[in-house]
């Protein structure tokens, strides 16, 4: 840039800070500071616009986010925390893989039972591939409570309680080997729904790819959700059995079209790959599944669906109930109705009058209108598939389509009557008007912004819920080539946070954040005032695995070691800077059971706990207890010590564990 240039740029910055400082009421000592601000600004070549983002994002130490956003941790199989609009990353939740800073996964024995219950048959699994986190709500708004997440990789789903912000429960689905369309609350939270993925025979059994047609099935699942235990109620929960098409992602209805589930679907071509015997007469999953002009919009009576299981039309299958395709035929809870070929998302309008579609192949967003689909459920004379699910007529349920760019995927909405979907190909995000009871001037293009690059998900603030708040929108970027600095040939992903505040075609793109996990895949946004955390425990001997006090809990004066032949136990306090005891002596080949109590009252005095060469680390926040257990074969000498760097005499927590050979 040359020094005239950069007079100018620089004099129209200072202009642009002046005004700034002077609408906060600055005074003559601050434009000082603005004429500073302004050459740094110039010295690294930022614009005002680029100004205009700092100063909507920066978020000065000790000021708290607006907004948290739960986003999925792809392969990491956790869930991120990060607030908004500083998009700092605030915690990383341990779900389906260990997590050593939390001591998720090493030794504590109710993380241990969580990975137990999560065990596909004998087959412990650590790691997983979460995909899509849905906070809890109450009336169709977020209410803060819990959060729940699945693991495409492996059909798990899990529950997290916001209290402490730690995973509760881990459940293996019995039937599906993994799912792709979950997890989604209802809107009070009654049920939450997981839908399948890629077809396969049910209850990981077997079945030749020449019987795809008769033995291979889709499904869905029901899990019931009993908020006052703050678990999904298994027993009281059931599947559903569909059709061997792949069912992708699903989305509760809500107000108009509450008690009714919406999922969409892939491969009605029913595609089985290339067959490496007899390649001249098939054809790759990505021709022959998006080969057909359409897929099917999965359209549940859930209200009907969920009396027919408590009235017991099920059948045992890996012993779990599940209502058969005859069934769902018989008792009219399933419909299809044509949708766009290689859709990946169904999204309902804040008040779930529209079903928003997207075909990956097509450019267009497809709006179908519930009442529309209740008239023509209600005039019945239907055709069916093959299978004999019945088929609503495309043009007597679609209310309207809006062209909006290439490779649309997923859509939000703010509280403005716009949605926002993202476009794939085109690497943008398109903003289009809703029409009928939102805009009077709706379903049209309004404009779009560009993202860097391939974006998937996107996620606005609250807006999956009745009211969205708008304000932000987060796109979930799959690349990032030429964004920030590459650490090698794998690159991060990329967070962009957008400013959708204004009304009309135009939108800021605010901020980079790189995410160095690999595919996070969807988030939610909420109103950081509506979650209400503990800070510390609420009693010392809490034990996270029940939310209450555990009466056996190490206190201060049982602290100790008792033995009862091979079985020992040890009762444990820790506390600035202090293990109790400080000496644990034992012999190889003992049956150990360690109880420890964190009897810390004040914030943030968390104390790890580690035994090297037994792959124990534990992390005890501010009143809890825990408990491990194990054999003592490894004979030596080892010490324990602190991992949570806690006070000046960190280094002197620490202690002996004397393992006496035999």
């Amino acid at each position: 840039m040359g020094r005239v240039h950069r007079s100018i740029f620089s004099a129209a910055l200072f202009t642009a800070l002046a005004l700034v400082a002077g609408a906060c009421g600055s005074s003559s000592d601050d434009s000082v500071i603005s004429e500073s601000s302004a050459a740094i600004a110039t010295e690294r070549g930022l614009s005002e616009a680029d100004i205009n983002a700092a100063l909507k994002t920066y978020t000065p130490s000790g000021q708290i986010d607006e907004y948290i956003m739960f986003a999925s941790g792809g392969h990491s199989g956790q869930v991120f925390v990060i607030g908004m609009p500083s998009m700092r990353l605030i915690k990383e939740i341990g779900v389906f893989t260990p997590e050593p800073w939390q001591g998720y996964g090493y030794g504590d024995e109710n993380h241990e039972d969580l990975f137990a219950a999560g065990a596909a048959g004998d087959e412990e699994l650590t790691w997983g591939d979460t995909h899509h986190p849905a906070l809890s709500e109450t009336g169709g708004d977020y209410d803060g409570e819990y959060l729940f997440i699945n693991d495409k990789a492996n059909g798990r789903v899990a529950t997290i309680d916001l209290r402490d912000f730690e995973t509760k429960q881990i459940i293996k689905n019995p039937i599906s080997i993994n799912d792709h369309g979950g997890t989604f609350a209802t809107p009070d939270t009654e049920w939450v729904i997981e839908g399948g993925q890629y077809a396969t025979p049910l209850a990981w059994d077997y079945a030749p790819l020449d019987d795809y047609e008769t033995d291979y099935r889709g499904m869905i699942t029901f899990w019931k959700f009993d908020r006052a235990a703050g678990r999904l109620d298994y027993d009281a929960s059931f599947a559903m059995e569909l059709p061997p098409y792949w069912q992708d992602v699903c989305d509760a209805g809500k107000l108009v079209s509450e008690g009714w589930i919406f999922c969409n679907s892939f491969n009605v071509e029913m595609s089985t790959g290339m067959d490496p015997a007899d390649p001249e007469n098939s054809e790759p999953f990505e021709a022959g599944a998006s080969a057909g002009e359409n897929d099917y919009l999965h359209i549940i009576n859930l209200e009907a669906t969920t009396a027919v299981a408590a009235a017991g039309k099920t059948v045992e299958v890996n012993g779990f109930p599940m209502i058969t395709l005859d069934t769902v035929i018989e008792e009219n809870l399933l419909y299809f109705a044509p949708e766009p070929k290689s859709p990946h998302g169904v999204d309902i309008t804040p008040g779930g009058e529209y079903m928003v579609v997207s075909g990956k192949l097509d450019p267009h967003v497809t709006i179908y209108s519930f009442e529309k689909i209740q008239k023509a459920i209600a005039a019945g004379g239907f055709e069916t598939d093959q299978y004999g699910v019945p088929l609503l007529a495309f043009d007597d349920v679609v209310e309207a389509q809006v062209e909006v760019g290439l490779g649309p995927l997923h859509t939000q909405f703010d509280d403005q009557g716009y949605a926002y979907t993202s476009l794939f190909l085109d690497s943008d995000v398109a903003r289009w008007s809703l029409g009928g009871p939102y805009r009077e001037d709706g379903w049209k293009l309004e404009g779009t912004i560009d993202v860097h690059y391939n974006i998937g998900h996107l996620a606005t603030a609250e807006g999956d819920t009745v009211s969205p708040d708008g304000k932000y929108l987060v796109a979930l970027n799959k690349w990032s080539l030429d964004r920030f600095f590459h650490p090698g040939p794998l690159y991060p992903q990329n967070f962009q946070l957008i400013d959708i505040d204004e009304p009309g075609p135009e939108m800021q793109l605010l901020y980079d954040m790189p995410i160095g996990n690999g595919e996070p895949h969807y988030a939610q946004i909420i109103k950081a005032d509506k979650l209400n955390p503990y800070t510390v425990y609420p009693e010392v001997g809490w034990d996270p695995g029940t939310m209450s006090v555990d009466p056996d809990a190490p206190q201060v004066g049982t602290e100790g070691v008792i033995r009862d032949g091979d079985n020992v136990t040890v009762n444990m306090t820790l506390v600035r800077s202090h293990f109790t005891p400080e000496r644990v002596e034992i012999f190889e080949g003992d049956h150990v059971t360690w109880n420890l109590t964190n009897i810390e009252t004040s914030e943030d005095a968390t104390h790890g706990f580690t035994i090297p060469g037994y792959n124990i680390n534990l992390s005890l926040e501010p009143g809890e207890t825990a408990t491990i257990e194990f054999d003592a074969d490894n004979s030596g000498v080892f010490t324990f010590y602190c991992t949570e760097f806690c006070s000046a005499l960190h280094l002197e927590m620490a202690g002996y564990f004397l393992v006496e050979p035999k």
